[in-house]
């Protein structure tokens, strides 16, 4: 029996957050089943999915989302979506004499949106929509088992290749939204160099008047009918004005809704198209300021990113051994990214064993400690048909993750807490199968359950920190359009595969991945923030960037949001081996 439905409503603040959020909601929606005689799967999708009715009687399954953007970056995406839609009503015109219309021709739309306009209006696609190229997909396990626009594209399995066509994040927007959920910004552009957001103090400015009314409505509408509200899950732009912004979002909520969970996710792409040596510096100060005054006003703060750093020279992008992504596509790095939150969210959208939104964020946000890093492994390295302590035993030097939040892992053992997750090892084995008698090759594959195998090898890198851990056995299932951007020493099943496919033989195409994650509090984050600290004060803003301060904040604010992070820098400071401090003790520092 699943547990009460704890609700959480998403709010997507930004260009960047969009790509990040529709590849999650696409993801979110091929784990869907409608069948009322499938039993419960492990992960409540009422707690982000409304139900809904159309004009038409007919049942819908929506986001709990708001997703906010600029004018011009819809494109072929209407603002009010199609479920709802009533028709045109021709008695609104009124006029009898001539009339001369000029029609702008829509964007062209990409393969992938086409289907998917055939599949809306009941067409079949044939063997004429396929190229050449496409390869067939093995089928997701678990797939909805209804007859649902997205399960036929589903069915239909078609191998997209979008890297040269997806110019938004709609571009690869695979479901309806509800007609409350897009909110565009008319004040600023996406496109072009005039009118544009680009400075913090701007997207503070803009939660006034109509923009403030229509969020609040759009809140309230989804608020009234949850039952159970838990809290806020906030996707937000941080390298530019939508940081402002998303600071007084937080911030309204925060006030409105106290005692609800806020875990706010700041995002940054690797690279800016267009991009220039003034441009990268109001990033870093975006950045500077978002990370500040997003984690005053959320129960905790985790920047995602797969930039080597938020400076302006970062190191490298974020490399990991099985995937085979372009860091300048958007539509590559968000997939990376979404793949990691879907994990990192799962403890507080499970229907059984699920931990609220404050639980999670006061187990990590502990002693003023409000920013958090995150770590992937994407995909998690499992032999197919090995055991759980054969997969870690092959990651004995270092854990298999890499930085998600520009934080390099410190390696020396110090942290205050980690929360570890493992997702989707399904048909795999956590323990060891030895036969009696048989002598285990390492202490792991003596233990008798998973949460034994995964706690024991986090505790050799570990020893001291608190630690909390969660293992869910459905895979993240991917579905057309997730870009392919996987090696092939991978199976359709996202486990490693013992031999290459012989030349001549395409790899097969993933459609499940496992993915392990672990958000972290530790010294290494103090290290982070002072970086960002040093950077930031490093130059006089009035001569090097005097027009950023010129819709706010002034001086005097931004030398103190500067100050409080130093401060914050300093809630990392560690001198007791990665043991937590009484507040008493930290009072006589």
């Amino acid at each position: 029996m699943s547990s009460v439905c704890r609700e959480v409503i998403t709010l997507q603040l930004g260009h960047y957050s969009n790509f990040v959020g529709t590849h999650w909601w696409n993801l979110q929606d091929a784990s869907l089943s409608y069948d009322p005689e499938t039993p419960p799967g492990e992960i409540q999708s009422d707690v982000m999915f409304r139900e809904g009715q159309t004009l038409g009687g007919h049942v819908t399954y929506t986001p709990r989302l708001i997703a906010m953007d600029l004018k011009g970056s819809l494109r072929t995406l209407r603002q009010e979506g199609s479920l709802y839609d009533a028709g045109k009503d021709a008695s609104a015109v009124t006029w009898e004499g001539n009339l001369m219309m000029h029609k702008e021709s829509p964007p062209e739309k990409n393969s992938f949106l086409e289907d998917l306009d055939k599949l809306d209006k009941g067409e079949i696609l044939t063997e004429a929509d396929f190229s050449s190229s496409s390869q067939p997909q093995c089928s997701a396990a678990g797939s909805v088992s209804v007859d649902t626009v997205n399960n036929r594209l589903t069915q239909v399995q078609k191998a997209y290749r979008l890297e040269g066509s997806v110019k938004v994040w709609s571009d690869f927007l695979r479901i309806h939204l509800h007609p409350r959920t897009i909110s565009v910004i008319h004040q600023y552009n996406h496109d072009g160099e005039a009118h544009r957001l680009e400075a913090f103090g701007q997207g503070e400015s803009l939660l006034q008047g109509s923009v403030l009314e229509e969020l609040e409505d759009r809140l309230h509408f989804f608020v009234e009918e949850c039952d159970y509200l838990q809290g806020f899950q906030v996707l937000c732009d941080l390298a530019d004005g939508f940081a402002g912004l998303g600071s007084k979002v937080t911030e309204m909520l925060q006030d409105s809704y106290g005692g609800r969970g806020i875990l706010t996710w700041g995002l940054a792409p690797v690279s800016h198209p267009n991009s220039s040596p003034v441009k990268d510096l109001y990033h870093q100060l975006n950045c500077t300021l978002g990370t500040v005054h997003l984690a005053s006003h959320s129960s905790f703060f985790c920047p995602l990113t797969l930039r080597g750093g938020l400076g302006r020279r970062p190191s490298s992008p974020t490399a990991f051994p099985y995937l085979n992504y372009d860091p300048s596509l958007w539509y590559h790095s968000s997939s990376v990214l979404a793949l990691a939150l879907d994990t990192l969210t799962l403890p507080y959208r499970l229907g059984n064993n699920s931990v609220p939104m404050w639980q999670v964020a006061d187990t990590l946000a502990v002693s003023g400690r409000k920013v958090v890093a995150a770590y992937g492994a994407v995909p998690f390295p499992m032999m197919h048909g090995s055991s759980l302590p054969d997969a870690l035993c092959a990651c004995i030097d270092a854990p298999p993750w890499k930085p998600l939040s520009a934080c390099p892992e410190p390696g020396d053992g110090r942290c205050y807490g980690q929360w570890t997750t493992l997702k989707g090892f399904e048909g795999q084995k956590l323990i060891s199968s030895l036969a009696p008698g048989t002598k285990p090759p390492t202490p792991l594959h003596s233990l008798h359950s998973g949460e034994d195998v995964l706690t024991s090898y986090i505790r050799a890198f570990y020893p001291a920190a608190p630690l909390a851990l969660q293992l869910v056995s459905t895979p993240s299932k991917l579905t057309p359009p997730f870009p392919q951007i996987f090696s092939q020493s991978l199976d359709a099943q996202g486990f490693l595969q013992s031999q290459h496919p012989p030349p001549g033989f395409s790899a097969p195409v993933v459609s499940s991945v496992p993915v392990m994650t672990s958000l972290q509090s530790s010294p290494a984050l103090g290290t982070w923030l002072s970086e960002l600290h040093r950077g930031a004060s490093a130059f006089d803003i009035r001569r090097m960037a005097p027009s950023f301060l010129s819709q706010g904040p002034e001086m005097a604010d931004y030398q103190e949001a500067l100050e409080q992070l130093r401060l914050l820098s300093r809630c990392y400071k560690d001198d007791s081996g990665g043991v937590t401090r009484s507040s008493s003790e930290e009072e006589d520092d």
